[in-house]
Parts: structure tokens; sequence; C-alpha cells
């Protein structure tokens, strides 16, 4: 029984010099209270280390530039006759699920990339000479500074694009949104967005091959007529031609209308399917005053019972008078897109535009040192425990032994 008492004294003296974080085997387990007494026997460096990252992290946030962030808030145009749209809701009945299966994109989503285009940023980059202001070396660097600078984002659920610009300055900062805002209006009036702008465009461009034609055509009569004199047609060669032009005309007409309809609607459009009836029933008319047969009674008479002398210049006068009235055609119809046109809402509606705000956005500096402190005390505990780890095990001849076998291998100066 004494020599029970005594192995039992043993142990328990023997254990007396073990570290908390000695490894043990034999069943001994190290418990929670182990990591306290480290902390414990460290508590000042640990203290000490988190206060100095604390006190640090404190003084570089006031060293810290402010950056401030004005916001401008617009909402964009909306184009209610977008061929998509049409055609989605003419042939399935189900556009909102359409839209979303396709990956429609909103007119929002236009604009946003209308902001990010090279365009408008080399613009905002001139404007407030960013290359120097950013001490970059070219376009491309400043380009990817600003972008960086810059968070342009468009809601989903209300297509407010809201457009926010970070620099130290911060009225440069407000001018700087409030610029994005000027660029993309001016931007946008020289693009055909909407439909409506598009088929503007389309009657436009042909106005001006037409009004070419004419010119040319005018030109060729004149010359004609200073090489042949002028040339005294009856009223029956005059209706003819005048006729045969007006039709032509019209016809060339009805084939441009046509051929923008097509582009914005689907076949099976109703106003579609009556243009192209009117063209039909324009060239069978044209048809007619073309045939060499025809009453003598007529007065349109057709061109092919016309006489062979001045037949040259009849059709160099029928060319005048075709380019004349198709070119009042056109121009008509140019005027209905255009009215087309501003009946949509084209126009950039600006919410918000950007003010100096009067505090910054960052650095968020109470974050900084709440993060610096729980940093430096969280490293601060792994420290002291590796430290104690350290030291318990090179306590022991053989760990030590292995140690200083490890670092022999890993050493770069082993050349074995």
């Amino acid at each position: 029984m004494q020599n029970d008492n005594s192995h039992t004294h043993d142990i328990s003296k023997s254990m007396d010099n073990v570290s908390p974080l000695t490894p043990q085997v034999d069943g001994y387990k190290i418990n929670l209270f182990d990591y306290f007494i480290v902390i414990a026997k460290y508590k000042k460096f640990i203290i000490l280390f988190t206060v100095a990252c604390a006190v640090i992290s404190a003084v570089i946030s006031l060293i810290l530039s402010d950056i401030f962030r004005p916001q401008a808030r617009i909402i964009p145009p909306k184009d209610s006759s977008s061929m998509s749209s049409q055609l989605i809701s003419q042939f399935t009945g189900v556009s909102s699920m359409a839209g979303g299966l396709l990956g429609q994109s909103t007119p929002a989503d236009l604009y946003v990339g209308m902001l990010n285009s090279r365009t408008i940023l080399d613009q905002i980059i001139k404007r407030f000479d960013l290359m120097k202001l950013y001490k970059k070396d070219s376009m491309v660097e400043t380009r990817e500074e600003l972008v960086n600078n810059i968070q342009i984002e468009a809601d989903p659920s209300s297509s407010i694009i809201t457009i926010s610009v970070e620099d130290k300055d911060a009225k440069r900062a407000a001018d700087m949104a409030n610029a994005f805002v000027e660029y993309l209006v001016d931007l946008s009036k020289g693009l055909a967005i909407t439909d409506a702008a598009q088929k503007r465009l389309f009657f436009e461009q042909q106005i001006k091959d037409t009004k070419k034609s004419l010119s040319a055509a005018e030109e060729d009569l004149r010359v004609f007529q200073e090489k042949t004199g002028v040339l005294q047609v009856d009223d029956q060669a005059k209706a003819v031609i005048e006729g045969i032009a007006v039709i032509s005309a019209q016809i060339a007409a009805k084939e441009v209308q046509v051929r923008v309809m097509k582009t914005f609607s689907a076949a099976q459009n109703p106003d579609l399917q009556k243009a192209e009836d009117e063209l039909k029933a324009l060239n069978t008319e044209l048809r007619k005053l073309e045939t060499k047969e025809g009453s003598g009674h007529d007065p349109l008479m057709p061109t092919g019972r016309m006489p062979s002398v001045g037949l040259e210049y009849m059709r160099k006068l029928r060319d005048v008078k075709l380019y004349s009235t198709l070119f009042d055609l056109l121009e008509k119809q140019y005027e209905m897109a255009r009215l087309d046109e501003s009946k949509n809402i084209s126009l950039i509606q600006i919410i918000d535009r950007a003010i100096p705000p009067d505090k910054e956005a960052k650095p968020k500096r109470v974050l900084i040192v709440l993060l610096a402190t729980a940093a430096g005390f969280f490293f601060a505990i792994l420290g002291v425990f590796f430290v104690e780890f350290k030291e318990n095990i090179l306590s022991d001849s053989k760990n030590r032994e292995r140690y200083e076998t490890f670092k022999k291998y890993i050493s770069f100066k082993n050349k074995k």
C-alpha cells in the first residue's frame, strides 16, 4: 500500500514539470484551461502587440487621403416599339418569359454600356486632364484607372442608372459624374437608339440619295437641251411623262416604306400587308401606262405610241419628274418618322445631379482600426502558442536533434 502511494506521488511530481502545450501520451489530454494558462503567461506581449496594431492602424488611417463619392441618377429613354418585343408578343404571347430566356437586355443596360464606352471615357480624361492627375503615361492605363474609380449600375426594377465617381477632390468628383451624364446625352443624340430614330435616319439617307439623283438628272437634261435645242413637247406627251414619273416615284417611295416596315414588323403585320397590296396596285398601273396597247382617246397615251422624235428628251424629262416627285414623297415620310420619334420618350431624364459631398466615402477609419486590432490580437495569440509549442518541442533532446536535422536539410547552404 505504501508502494502504491509512493508511485502516485512520483507521477504527480512529474506532471508538475509538464508545460501545458507539451504533447502527452498514455491517455493524458490537454483541456481548454491549458490554453488560458499560455495566454496568461504571455499576457503582456499580447496586450502590447494588440495595442501597437491599433495605434499603427489609427495613424495610417489618419494619413490616408479622403476619398469622396458623389452620385448622379438618371432615367434612360424607353422605347415602346422595339423590334424584339413586337416579335415576341406577336408570335408567343409571353414576352416576359421569352425575354428572360433569351437574355433580352433593357434600355438601361444599353445606356450603361454607352457610359462605359471608350468615346465617353476619353472625353472625361481629356476634360479633367486625368493622365496628369493619375500620373499615367498612356491613355490605356489612364482609362483603366478611371474605370476603377467609377461605378455605373442600373436598377433592374426601376431602370434608374446611378453614376458614382471616386476622387480625392469632392467638387471634381461631382463635376466628373455630371460630365458623364452630359456626354451621354450628346452621344445618344447622334445615335439611332430607338426604332423611330432608325426609321428617321433611314429616310434621311434616302432623301440625300434622291437629291443627288435629282441634281444629276436636271444637269443631264440641261446639257441635252443645250446640245439639241429646246424641244417642243405636246400636252399629250407631257401627260404621259408626268403620269409615268408620278407613279414610278410612288412605287419607289412605297418600296422604301415596305423595306422599313419589314425591318421592324412581322410578316403578319396588317399595316405591312396593306402597304404591299398598295405597291402591287401601283405596279399594275405603271404597266398599263407603259404597254404599247391603248386607246387613242386616252389622254395618258402609252409610251409605245409616242413618235420617235424627241424620245431621248422625254426620257430625260421623265427622270427629272421621277426624282422630283420621289423627293417630295420621301420628305413627307421623313417628317412622319421624325414626328414618331418625337412621340417616344427620347430624352434622358436627370433625377439627381451630383453635388460635392460633405463627408468622405473612404477610408472607413473606425473599421480599419477595429479590423487591425482584431487581427493583431489573433496573430498575437497564434504567435505565443507557436513559441510555447516550439519551446516544449526543443526541451526534449530527441526532438531537438530532429529539429536540427530538419533545419540542415531545408537549408539552401546544404550541398548534399
